[in-house]
């Protein structure tokens, strides 16, 4: 087995759990502004906010939309569900920074590990340095990183908003090696998105260990099914 002299990991739905405390967020947020008023069903809402937030992140790496624009967009547009410039009397402006204020807020009381992420996290830190590579929000990631009990375990952490390069972005992959003193042929990355972790990774000549389950025709140096997997491979 191949020995690598650093580890690389993604935090989001990876180590943490980002989207059972989105959903429950989101959850939250449908009921206390009423948006049953404006979608049927939560899943309605859910339909009209995903698909375009995922566009919206997909902008934010290209550098085409700031931060400040990605978190109003998000939810300003659920809220164009209806020509009208308000809501139950309110700006949907002003309601909508409101809400995006108040979603960090929950994703925060929401937060949770991954299932056995601790356990995982602190095996691979008694053998190797271990480095996040996270895209986010400083103040949401590092907040994370305090409540999870693993901040001791990681020798550094690497958020884009802070850095200013987005995965998959090569530069934010050349940080990591620089910071750990380590060629890429050294170093593995472990992730859950293929398009932001896995290529990314891939793409600067780092090994990889995807975490995905299921057929697909993408390929990576390691594909596993379960974090705990991971400890069969380091």
């Amino acid at each position: 087995m191949k020995q690598y002299k650093a580890v690389f990991l993604d935090w989001d739905d990876t180590i943490g759990d980002w989207t059972g405390a989105e959903h429950k967020a989101l959850q939250d947020i449908y009921s206390a502004y009423h948006l049953n008023e404006l979608y049927d069903t939560f899943s309605d809402y859910l339909a009209a906010y995903r698909p375009y937030n995922l566009d919206l992140w997909g902008m934010y790496g290209r550098h085409e939309v700031s931060k400040e624009k990605l978190q109003f967009e998000r939810f300003h547009h659920p809220l164009m569900a209806t020509p009208e410039p308000t809501f139950r009397n309110r700006s949907k402006e002003e309601l909508a920074y409101e809400i995006a204020d108040e979603f960090l807020r929950l994703t925060n009381k929401y937060f949770t590990l991954m299932p056995e992420s601790d356990r995982v996290v602190r095996a691979l830190a008694a053998k190797y340095p271990l480095t996040i590579i996270s895209n986010g929000f400083r103040e949401v990631q590092y907040y994370k990183f305090t409540h999870s009990g693993l901040k001791d375990c990681l020798r550094h952490m690497l958020v884009s908003d802070e850095v200013g390069i987005n995965k998959p972005q090569p530069g934010i992959f050349h940080r990591a090696l620089e910071l750990n003193g380590v060629n890429a042929d050294e170093a593995v990355m472990i992730g859950d998105s293929y398009s932001s972790d896995i290529a990314g990774a891939k793409g600067v000549g780092i090994d990889q260990i995807w975490l995905h389950e299921g057929e697909t025709e993408e390929t990576a140096t390691f594909k596993v099914a379960r974090l705990t997997d991971v400890l069969d491979i380091l």
